[in-house]
This record gives structure tokens, C-alpha cells and sequence, in this order.
């Protein structure tokens, strides 16, 4: 049985042509990010950074949902206000990553299962109190000469689809992201075959959990070639492949998709995003929830300096904007760069 108030929350995430916006790295994540720029490795120094990003102004015409971790989910804005009400305020819907992270996978040298189980209904039950309406949990592929393996794909589907079940449980719409790496020098194609294989055990996993799809939104890579491989495929090839990829292998019934950018340059995931929205419309809306590919040149200009604030907040809105638009299959005025030079 579907609940309806979940499938809502669901379908509004993805309405509008808006997306979701991911800061919710990590603390050594962000101090890694902080270090690089010299921007000190402090919680005053990420708060701030967080407050930037929420209080951008018409955050909330192409942002339905912030994706949140466990430290700013609990911050205020520097005059006292919870980030939550900031967020309220601005319609969009909070949400929170409730994985623990990656630890090797015991038998399986060079692979990674996500954990969090332990625990996972309280957490959830809070976070729910606090305010949070949607959650997220990530399981990481690298795809090698003999990876991923059989049992890697099991392990992290059936965590993403406990995870899921725990959701649904706590009235929380789950983010699903099985994220493939672009680490490596394997072809489009290679990519294409993992994720298609990545995709089926998921959702085999998730429909044997109960987890009712309509209130589910994937958050997949691209189907891309690998970083290091010499032929980086234009913009179209790669738009098809992941439309192809993805009518293969995801129920109709899912609520959307919400593409991660996964270390891809801003401006090339926004206009690989826009040319998957051209053509034959797919079975579900198709958006975004990209961090770096929206926060990088903000983040670049701020550099821990205040003063600014103004012109970061600027580079935000418009990295915001142009990935609404391409929702909209508009956009692709965005150059295809080598994507040798984009890293």
C-alpha cells in the first residue's frame, strides 16, 4: 500500500524542474575542501560556509531539498536561527545522510560495503523529530578488471534496501544512491554494463525488503567513461546511454531521479543533464543532487573570506539556475570541454 503523504513528499522534491542541493560532506571531507583553499579546518569555519549556501537568496526557485549530515542538521545561522527554519522558510524540505560511511568488504580486497544499520531506527526517528522529511544513504561501485564482484553488489543492495525499508518505517522518503566511481580508464560502455548490473540487484533487493518504489527517489551516476580513459564520449553519447541504462533497469514506478555529479565538472554534468532531458520523455522526472558541480565556485570564491560573501552566493544561484534549466532540456549552450582538462 502506498502512502500517499510519502509519494507527495516524493513527487515534490523532483516538481518544478527543481533539484536537490548535497552539502552534507562529511566533516573530514570538508576540512579535506577547506584545507586546499586554506580556509581553517573549524566548525565556526563550516558553519558559516553552510549559512552561505542556505541563505542565498532564490535558493528555494530551482532547490526543493538540501541533503544534510549530522552536524549542520543541528546548526544556526550566526543570529541564532535553527538552518532548519532557514530552509522552511525558503520551501525547501530538509533532508539527512544517515550512512556512516565506507569500510572494506571483508574477502574482497579493493571493495567497499556503506554501514549505519546499527542504530539506524532511532537516528531516524530523531532526525524525523528535528524536522527532516527525506534521507540518503550511499553505496560506492569501482569498477576494476574482476570489480565490482557478485557479492559486493549484494551487500551494499541489500544495506540501501534495509536503509530504505527504516524509512518508510520513520515516514521519511529515502534517497537510494548506488553511485558506480569514475575512478579508472574504462570505457563508457564498461560503465554502461556495471551500472545496468548494479541497478537490477538493487531494486531486486529493495522490492524483497517491501520498500514501496513510489516513495523512493535513485540518486545514480551517469553512464560515463572512466576518468582516465582516452576517449571521453560528447555529451549526446553519453545522454543516450544513461536513458538507455536507465529504461533497462528502473521501474516505472519509482518516484524520480536524481543524478549524482559524482566529480564531474559543473558545467559538463549540467549540460550531460540537459541532453539526457531531451528526447522521447522517460518514465520519471529526471533531476539533479549535485554537491561539488554546484558548490565549487562558490566555495572557490568565498575562501573563507566574508567579504565575499555576496559574489559566492552569486555563483550559486547561477550554478542553481542553470541546472533547473537544463531539467527543462534547455542549457546544453554549455561546451563540452576535454574531460581531461575538467579534473
Amino acid at each position: 500500500m502506498v502512502d500517499t503523504a510519502l509519494q507527495r513528499t516524493a513527487q515534490a522534491l523532483l516538481a518544478e524542474n527543481k533539484g536537490l542541493l548535497a552539502i552534507d560532506e562529511s566533516i573530514p571531507t570538508c576540512n579535506r575542501r577547506f584545507a586546499t583553499l586554506g580556509i581553517p579546518q573549524t566548525e565556526p569555519a563550516r558553519r558559516a560556509y553552510r549559512e552561505l549556501i542556505i541563505t542565498t537568496s532564490r535558493l528555494g526557485e530551482s532547490i526543493s531539498g538540501a541533503i544534510l549530515c549530522d552536524e549542520t542538521i543541528r546548526q544556526h545561522t550566526a543570529d541564532g536561527m535553527p538552518f532548519l527554519r532557514v530552509l522552511r522558510e525558503a520551501g525547501i524540505e530538509a533532508g539527512i545522510k544517515v550512512d556512516l560511511g565506507t569500510t572494506p568488504l571483508a574477502g574482497h580486497p579493493g571493495e567497499k560495503v556503506t554501514e549505519g544499520l546499527d542504530g539506524l531506527r532511532a537516528r531516524l526517528a530523531e532526525y524525523s523529530g528535528l524536522g527532516a522529511s527525506f534521507a540518503k544513504w550511499r553505496a560506492v561501485f569501482t569498477i576494476g578488471a574482476h570489480t565490482p564482484s557478485r557479492a559486493c553488489m549484494v551487500a551494499n543492495a541489500h544495506a540501501l534496501a534495509r536503509y530504505a525499508a527504516l524509512c518508510q518505517e520513520a515516514g521519511l522518503v529515502s534517497v537510494v544512491e548506488p553511485e558506480v566511481l569514475m575512478d579508472g580508464a574504462h570505457s563508457l560502455a564498461r560503465c554502461a554494463h556495471v551500472t545496468e548490473d548494479v541497478l537490477r540487484v538493487v531494486f531486486r533487493e529493495l522490492v524483497e525488503q517491501g520498500v514501496v518504489l513510489e516513495g523512493v527517489l535513485l540518486k545514480p551516476n551517469m553512464v560515463l567513461p572512466g576518468l582516465d580513459c582516452l576517449v571521453q564520449d560528447p555529451v549526446e553519447v553519453v545522454a543516450e546511454a544513461t536513458r538507455t541504462c536507465l529504461r533497462r533497469t528502473v521501474p516505472a514506478a519509482v518516484a524520480g531521479i536524481a543524478f549524482l555529479s559524482g566529480g564531474q565538472s559543473g558545467d559538463l554534468a549540467t549540460a550531460r543533464l540537459a541532453a539526457i532531458n531531451t528526447g522521447t520523455p522517460l518514465p520519471w522526472p529526471v533531476g539533479f543532487s549535485f554537491g561539488r558541480a554546484i558548490q565549487q565556485p562558490a566555495l572557490t570564491i568565498w575562501d573563507g573570506n566574508d567579504a565575499d560573501m555576496v559574489r559566492a552566493q552569486q555563483a550559486l544561484q547561477q550554478r542553481v539556475a542553470a541546472n533547473r534549466n537544463a531539467r527543462r532540456g534547455t542549457g546544453t549552450e554549455f561546451e563540452q570541454a576535454d574531460a581531461h582538462h575538467e579534473h
